[in-house]
């Protein structure tokens, strides 16, 4: 067994041997959360929408001054709209997904709480489920007769009862109502008591406001927007045509108004790309700090062992002389690589795990998965042997006659 004389070496070189173990360590606790880091990064920026994202077109335009009857204008903008060929659907809505403005309010299940038992978005627009290509599970769409004008609603600060209903999301109806079917239920607004009519699949949350978690805790209230003085346009495009019916848009929305400045005309891809962006931005920052770690780790483990290879060539030379073959010494400077990995393994692993709980207390992220402890060790074993093999074939290229030359 090599375990005795490799201990007994490195009791001799206790402070190289111990600034390798850190270097492992910090490696090993660093890389673990980074790299759980960058999982919840990529899993966050594939979160579903719920609605049919390569078909849908935001254009975004602005009046210049008051402009009488928004109304009227909003109707004949969405007829022009409609008529592009290879338009199937379009409304104009309050707000998109993942834009940074947000339209929000909280809900209660009793109109005598205090405190709403949870916020969440609201839509705004004619037809915004079947624009937007959301998924209706259960119960109905608005009829005709329930839509408002928003302006009318915006007046009265509340929605009359007649038209009170509201579609909601189905992570909504499972958070309010937690095994029962959230149809015919009753949420307020406020003091306005507002009926669930339908269950839509997934909605997301145009801000996530709140996090990932209640990202899709969503209203749908049958509201209809008007052109004001800035205009969110949805158009829902046929296959193939989203380019040229984007195109399109922005002139047939100038044409109906040539004193309108159109602001922004994006595909929702597009738009999700640049939402996402930090998020992409800080996967790639935190994948290059693992790969300089790890590189940082396998250079020092390369210059150790060429240092130790250096400076133990007569002890080398002598086992040799004594009948030690090649795969001796070669075995015994992987072995000597690997306990020292261990070892730092070990101790990386609970600064890991401490590590994670500050990031739990303080920036509400979820426990590190014990999945990631086995799978750094791995890694770092087998990066700490192959960084080590150059200088132990150079060892155990040393001759025997080392072991007969004077110091």
């Amino acid at each position: 067994m090599d375990i005795l004389p490799i201990l007994s070496t490195l009791r001799r070189h206790k402070i190289t041997a111990l600034l390798v173990i850190l270097e492992i360590a910090l490696t090993c606790a660093i890389v673990c959360n980074a790299v759980f880091l960058i999982g919840q990064r990529l899993e966050r920026m594939q979160m579903p929408s719920g609605v049919a994202e390569q078909e849908l077109v935001q254009v975004q335009a602005a009046s210049i001054g008051k402009q009488p009857g928004a109304n009227a204008r909003t109707q004949e903008d969405l007829a022009a709209l409609r008529q592009i060929p290879g338009v199937t659907a379009a409304t104009l809505v309050n707000e998109v997904p993942f834009t940074n403005s947000s339209w929000n309010s909280g809900i209660k299940l009793d109109p005598t709480q205090k405190q709403a038992t949870l916020n969440a978005t609201m839509y705004f627009g004619e037809n915004v489920v079947g624009t937007f290509g959301a998924r209706l599970i259960a119960g109905r769409d608005f009829q005709a007769e329930e839509y408002l004008d928003f302006d009318t609603v915006q007046k009265a600060q509340k929605v009359p009862p007649q038209n009170a209903v509201v579609m909601i999301t189905r992570a909504l109806g499972e958070k309010l109502w937690p095994g029962q079917s959230p149809l015919g239920k009753t949420v307020y607004l406020g003091e306005d008591a507002i009926r669930v009519v339908g269950l839509v699949e997934a909605l997301i949350r145009p801000a996530l406001f709140g996090g990932d978690a209640t990202a899709q805790w969503t209203l749908i209230l049958p509201v209809r927007m008007n052109t004001g003085n800035a205009s969110r346009y949805v158009l829902r495009a046929a296959p193939g045509e989203r380019e040229r019916v984007m195109a399109a848009a922005g002139a047939a929305l100038h044409k109906a108004d040539p004193h309108r400045v159109i602001l922004e005309k994006k595909t929702l891809e597009q738009i999700r790309r640049e939402f996402f962006q930090n998020d992409r931005a800080m996967a790639g920052l935190l994948a290059g700090v693992c790969v300089a770690l790890l590189v940082v780790t396998a250079l020092g483990i390369v210059g150790l062992g060429s240092f130790w290879v250096a400076q133990r060539r007569r002890q080398i030379g002598v086992r040799r002389a004594l009948g030690a073959t090649r795969a001796n010494i070669l075995h015994y400077f992987q072995t000597e690589n690997f306990l020292l990995a261990t070892i730092g393994i070990v101790l990386g692993m609970a600064l890991a795990y401490g590590i994670n709980l500050f990031l739990m207390a303080h920036y509400e992220l979820p426990r590190l998965p014990a999945v990631y402890f086995p799978v750094g060790a791995v890694a770092l074993w087998l990066i700490g042997q192959l960084a080590v093999l150059g200088p132990a074939l150079r060892a155990a290229a040393v001759p025997p006659v080392v072991a007969t030359r004077s110091v």
